[in-house]
Parts: C-alpha cells; sequence; structure tokens
C-alpha cells in the first residue's frame, strides 16, 4: 500500500473532528480526508432507511475518489444504523463508532447513566443491546438533542454560541425520573465532545465520556505496520454542499487546509 493513502474519516458534519484529532495524536504523519455530508446535515433527524441508503452509496463515491487505506465512520447515528450495509458495500476496513456504553458502566457508581445523542441514535436497537451486555446492572436514561448537534457545528465555525443554551438543551436527561442520580454520560454523539466542557462545568460531579480516545486506538492498531509519509501532508476536507466561509479557519488546526466538494 502507497504511504500516501489516506484515512477517510466520515460524518454529517463536523463531528468526527473529535474522533480526528486523537486519530492524528496517534499517527500524526497520516495523510487525512475528512468528508462531511453536510448537505443532509444533521443525520439524527432523519429516518433509518434514507442514512442506510445514502451512507453506503456516498462512501462507495468517496472510496473511488481517494482510494483510503481505511474507512471511519464518524458518527453514531451512521454507525448505528449503517455500518453493516458500508461493511458489505465496501472492499477496505471499515471502523465505525458506537456509545461508550461498557466503559461508562464500568465507572459508574451510582448505576444511573445517561446517554446523550441524536433522536435517531438513541432510539436504535443497537443502543438497547450494547446496554443489556455491558449494562444489565445499571439504568440507562437517553436523551436524543438535535439542537446540541447545531450548537456544535456553530461553535466550531466560530459563532457565539450560548452557553445556557447547550446547557439547557442537555437537561432533559437529568430531569427524567432517576436523572439526579446520574454520575457518568456517554456523549453518543461525536458533535457532543465539542461541547464537553461547558456540560462538564454545569454538572461538575458528572463524568462525560465519549469513545475518541478508543477509536483512536482502533485505527492505529488496524493500520499498525503499515507505511506513512515522514511529515504529515496536507489534509483535505470533502463537503456534499457548501460549507460556511467561517469553517475553514476552524478547520486548519485539525490539518484540513484544502476545501473541496463532493
Amino acid at each position: 500500500m502507497s504511504s500516501d493513502a489516506p484515512i477517510l474519516f466520515f460524518d454529517s458534519g463536523i463531528g468526527g473532528l473529535s474522533i480526528l484529532e486523537p486519530t492524528r495524536a496517534l499517527i500524526p504523519t497520516a495523510p487525512i480526508v475528512y468528508a462531511a455530508d453536510n448537505a443532509a446535515f444533521p443525520y439524527g433527524t432523519r429516518s433509518e432507511t434514507e442514512i442506510a441508503a445514502r451512507v453506503p452509496a456516498l462512501l462507495g463515491r468517496l472510496t473511488e475518489r481517494v482510494r483510503p487505506r481505511l474507512v471511519v465512520i464518524a458518527c453514531n447515528t451512521a454507525s448505528t444504523i449503517a455500518l453493516d450495509h458500508v461493511r458489505a458495500a465496501l472492499d477496505v476496513p471499515v471502523v465505525g463508532t458506537v456509545p461508550a456504553i461498557k466503559p461508562a458502566a464500568e465507572q459508574t457508581k451510582t448505576k444511573i447513566i445517561g446517554v446523550l445523542g441524536t433522536q435517531a441514535t438513541v432510539r436504535q436497537p443497537y443502543v438497547d443491546n450494547l446496554s443489556a451486555q455491558y449494562a444489565a446492572d445499571c439504568t440507562v436514561l437517553r436523551h436524543g438533542s438535535a439542537a446540541l448537534v447545531e450548537l456544535a457545528e456553530q461553535r466550531l465555525a466560530g459563532e457565539d454560541v450560548d452557553t445556557q443554551a447547550v446547557v439547557g438543551a442537555a437537561q432533559p436527561l437529568f430531569d427524567q425520573p432517576g436523572g439526579d442520580r446520574i454520575d457518568t454520560v456517554v456523549l453518543a454523539c461525536t458533535h457532543f465532545p465539542l461541547l464537553a466542557d461547558w456540560l462538564r462545568a454545569a454538572h461538575p460531579g458528572v463524568a462525560f465520556i465519549d469513545g475518541g480516545q478508543g477509536i483512536a486506538r482502533r485505527i492505529a492498531y488496524l493500520t499498525n505496520g503499515q507505511q506513512w509519509p515522514s511529515t504529515a501532508p496536507e489534509g483535505t476536507a470533502i463537503f456534499t454542499a457548501t460549507p460556511p466561509p467561517a469553517l475553514a479557519k476552524a478547520l486548519a488546526p485539525y490539518g484540513l487546509t484544502r476545501i473541496t466538494s463532493l
């Protein structure tokens, strides 16, 4: 495999940057292509049927275009709905992003866990199965918020975002019966780690965890022994619709200095 073959990250928006960042820390010279399906953003309000059809088709086109060594579906919603479809459609390894319920169950003291994701993610049988397998002795409370996804996009793009709007959008998770005893929250949307500092400040006794570090380690494991460039090449961001102009400045610190469209 050529050392120039990139890792392809895919999300509906910029949430996948929370997976890209720890991956770059482990593999600093990896060629990166980041693809955002912003024409269909946000995925969390779309139907399972639409996501199951759209994601494999888009990733098929992207794989033909950039010839990646590995595809990362850096989106919980797309992963919980379309991961099997994508793996069946592509001839390259595919890594999904699923809610970090297992580590949450291992560290909770109260045995009350919150899962904060999109509406589409929190209703998936995949989450039921993870809860049954790894958190059978816990109460798992869920809340889906499209507003938090939008607020994360706006914050990264440099727009003024009200901290209280973020805290308020997450509050229904804690307002459920038993929610006052939550001590661990799974950030089950890759956008939400971009807001985690504000959530932690509002709930100082609660641990907010996500799967970013674990996914990065998985990527490093699957590519162990492969050749990489001696220095980090210019990264590329591909959008399915015209992105906000301010986003270019926000992407540069992640090594994504070329912006193009699909």
